[in-house]
């Protein structure tokens, strides 16, 4: 879809392995992908090419769910968890356009999110990003950067988008989210987006495995396992739901594809 010569990258970044955050990037029709991650990227699009009605399926549900706890809950703290690159829209856009005294701190553990990032969030005191990893929160929520934007002695709105299906089975998921819960106040939110297995399909197993075998732990799961991964808080209206169904903004329409199921997202309180 692109064929103009990649930029130098930035240091550190390995642009021989495909990324996910790249390739979901690419879908987003960003610019800070490469080769490898297009390739991958076109294959999946070859095969089904509604894919990244997909990824702006994702990001429509986190804009709203943003949205509704800045506004309506008055939430004004939000660490996105696995943030991945920015976009054209970003977390820390949609809470200040309702809220703004928000304070977002993006953190992933891929140094290309920190080098872009880093250049791209120009809002000085409004929003930062920290490498770190979701498996080690202690240095999440104790980094000074952090503190120096988020009070974890009021509510905060944890934003875990697509990001939990990458962590396998027997790195218990369900454990690394409840991990999460001792580091925030009660009246705090989580925004959860997964990837769903909706059963086979043949016109999505090819896809599926794609993007399992190069992506790399993309694992589809079921609805139960995704709800059990919010054990502990409350799920709110509407549930586990289709993001292209999570809370639309009009009736919610026919979900005309297949793939269109594949991908979930909920919203859950802290009590």
């Amino acid at each position: 879809m692109r064929g103009s010569a990649d930029p130098p990258p930035p240091k550190d970044v390995d642009t021989t392995t495909p990324s996910f955050a790249r390739v979901y990037d690419y879908f987003l029709g960003g610019k800070d992908n490469f080769e490898v991650d297009r390739a991958v990227g076109d294959k999946v699009l070859a095969l089904v090419p509604e894919a990244s009605v997909v990824a702006q399926g994702n990001r429509t549900a986190i804009e709203r769910a943003v949205r509704y706890l800045a506004g309506e809950v008055g939430i004004d703290q939000f660490v996105d968890i696995g943030s991945g690159l920015p976009t054209t829209s970003n977390v820390h856009q949609f809470a200040t356009a309702v809220n703004p005294r928000a304070h977002v701190v993006y953190v992933d553990n891929d140094p290309i999110v920190l080098a872009h990032g880093r250049a791209l969030l120009a809002e000085d005191g409004v929003a930062t990003v920290i490498q770190a990893d979701l498996l080690q929160p202690e240095k999440i929520f104790e980094s000074p950067e952090l503190r120096a934007l988020i009070d974890l002695s009021r509510p905060v709105a944890i934003i875990l988008a697509a990001i939990i299906h990458h962590v396998p089975d027997e790195q218990d998921p369900r454990a690394v989210v409840r991990r999460l819960h001792d580091f925030v106040a009660p009246g705090s939110h989580f925004v959860l987006t997964h990837l769903h297995d909706s059963g086979d399909d043949p016109s999505l197993n090819e896809a599926k495995r794609l993007i399992q075998r190069d992506l790399g732990g993309s694992i589809f799961r079921s609805p139960e396992q995704i709800r059990s991964f919010l054990d502990g808080l409350e799920i709110l209206e509407p549930g586990v739901v289709p993001v292209t169904a999570w809370r639309p903004n009009g009736p919610s329409g026919e979900l005309e594809h297949p793939l269109h199921t594949q991908m979930v997202a909920a919203l859950a309180r802290r009590n």
